[in-house]
């Protein structure tokens, strides 16, 4: 019984686990609803994931705000090239898809190519920019090698990404309809940082090999990987 009760405890471990995804998810949304602090927000989200998959951090809110004010500026500016380039991406893809010929199947296969790319270098931003130090060129140019180079990774993660949505679909067709409400509760609860930490354990381990092995600090500076 005594064993039970021990906060080293496996059960309590995890629900301690638990707790922290429920209030740095909360966090997370929370500053995410003016759209242009989002970036800085999920910066600070995958600062304190990387940290979690080490075993590292113990103060949630500390460290989420502390990446948030760290990082807010170049966060911010990536966010909206992302979200404008984002924006004319969609628009494209319609008209292309809406249109008729080989002009605009080649266009649309060029734009589905854009797309492709847009999606490797969202997976890979923001935790780059909560890790390293790095101008804002830089950190877009290597998250795009860094996707290509560390492959197999990061289909994972572009799986662990559409997992909830893949999971929705499929109770949806099912008609599993109470099941499917229990889900999107779930999501809303902890889903954004339940991701992000099952990909900042594959992240830190691809970050592992641009990180000096005497390096303490808590952001590094790397060169274009």
């Amino acid at each position: 019984m005594n064993r039970f009760f021990n906060m080293d405890n496996k059960f309590f471990v995890f629900m301690g686990r638990v707790a922290d995804l429920i209030l740095l998810n909360i966090l997370c949304i929370l500053c995410c609803i003016p759209i242009v602090t989002a970036g800085a927000s999920i910066t600070a989200l995958y600062y304190v994931t990387l940290k979690m998959a080490r075993d590292e951090e113990s103060y949630i809110i500390r460290s989420f705000f502390r990446s948030f004010k760290q990082n807010f500026k170049q966060a911010t500016i990536i966010n909206v090239i992302l979200l404008l380039t984002g924006a004319v991406l969609f628009i494209d893809l319609r008209i292309a898809k809406g249109g008729s010929g080989m002009l605009y199947k080649g266009l649309f296969t060029l734009f589905i190519a854009f797309a492709i790319i847009y999606a490797l270098i969202l997976l890979y931003i923001y935790p780059i920019l909560a890790k390293f130090f790095n101008s804002i060129k830089n950190t877009f140019v290597n998250s795009f090698l860094m996707s290509i180079r560390h492959l197999p990774q990061t289909a994972l993660m572009l799986v662990i990404s559409a997992s909830p949505i893949l999971l929705l679909w499929l109770f949806a067709y099912v008609s599993f309809a109470q099941v499917t409400s229990i889900l999107i509760m779930l999501f809303v609860l902890m889903g954004f940082s339940t991701l992000a930490y099952w990909k900042s354990k594959i992240f830190v381990k691809i970050f592992d090999n641009y990180i000096p092995a005497d390096e303490e600090a808590p952001k590094n500076e790397p060169d274009q990987a």
